[in-house]
């Protein structure tokens, strides 16, 4: 469940809020899983629910971490977004409706997908802990 717009503004940090909450962008290559490299699972800061996989991570080399699909299909929400000259296709977390990123055509197979995600949006949970974190369930998935 998402929490309060008041609980939020306490817990997230501003770029968190931002990010989630305004639909804004931070900085490629100044955020803090650009170039993760360990095992591990994806979160929404907001909610916890799971997003993404390190499986599906791959270095896109624009400076947000990036991924060929999310965790599962129906983790996340697409949303066509006008404010570029061009439409996008913006992604959104399922239960917490954080805006994460968006989804563009150019990645890598298996998918031909670049979910190219904001850092501010995820907390990354390494594998190792993810049974203490509580999410013990994906533990199989590395």
């Amino acid at each position: 469940m998402k929490p309060s717009d008041e609980e939020l503004r306490q817990r997230l940090t501003p770029l968190q809020y931002q990010v989630t909450q305004q639909e804004g962008t931070e900085r490629p290559f100044d955020n803090a899983y650009w170039d993760e490299k360990r095992e591990g699972l994806y979160v929404d800061v907001v909610t916890g629910e799971p997003l993404f996989s390190s499986r599906d991570k791959y270095k896109s080399g624009t400076g947000w971490p990036s991924f060929t699909r999310p965790i599962n299909s129906d983790a996340v929400v697409e949303h066509t977004d006008y404010k570029m000259i061009f439409p996008r296709t913006e992604i959104r977390s399922r239960f917490g409706d954080s805006h994460l990123g968006h989804v563009f055509k150019d990645g890598p197979q298996p998918t031909g997908l670049r979910y190219c995600m904001n850092s501010a949006a995820l907390r990354f949970i390494p594998r190792e802990e993810l049974v203490e974190a509580g999410y013990g369930e994906y533990l199989s998935k590395f």
